[in-house]
């Protein structure tokens, strides 16, 4: 059985991130407990407040992206509460955009107050809901089983 998420777990607080295919696969070679380092186009980790803003990055942008394979997914997990503090929690254009801003320096310490794994709970292709799964690439290879994704 896998791990379960640390969702709920007392002193943290559960965030959530909008992903696409290739960071999803850098998370499951992590065991889905730590996030991939940032690109150098990517200066900051923004993990999300709420279900509803990750759902309408990974749906209206991710699944709508050739360089996300047109596939979006939403992940949920927990980080310590008491590592967060040293955070603000920006808008990102509205009060239901909320995201923290983690700089990719400081990636690693972040990974490290993850409590339990990270979670698919969603996914989006073409800008649809689809059932959580992974999908092969278009030569047949490379996908994952669904049993290979930690579903909530």
């Amino acid at each position: 059985m896998p791990p379960k998420a640390g969702a709920d777990e007392p002193g943290t607080i559960t965030l959530y991130r909008p992903t696409g295919r290739r960071e999803l696969a850098l998370v499951r070679e992590s065991g889905y407990r730590a996030w991939p380092p940032r690109l150098p186009e990517q200066p900051i980790f923004y993990p999300v407040l709420t279900e509803d803003y990750a759902i309408k990055i990974a749906r209206n942008w991710n699944s709508k992206d050739a360089l996300h394979t047109y596939l979006g997914y939403v992940t949920r997990f927990a980080v310590r509460a008491d590592f967060l503090r040293r955070y603000d929690v920006q808008l990102a254009g509205g009060r239901a955009c909320q995201e923290y801003w983690i700089p990719a320096k400081e990636l690693p310490t972040f990974n490290e107050n993850i409590v339990g794994v990270i979670v698919v709970i969603r996914e989006y292709r073409h800008d649809a809901e689809v059932p959580v799964s992974w999908y092969e690439d278009e030569a047949g290879s490379g996908g994952l089983s669904p049993n290979d994704l930690v579903h909530p």
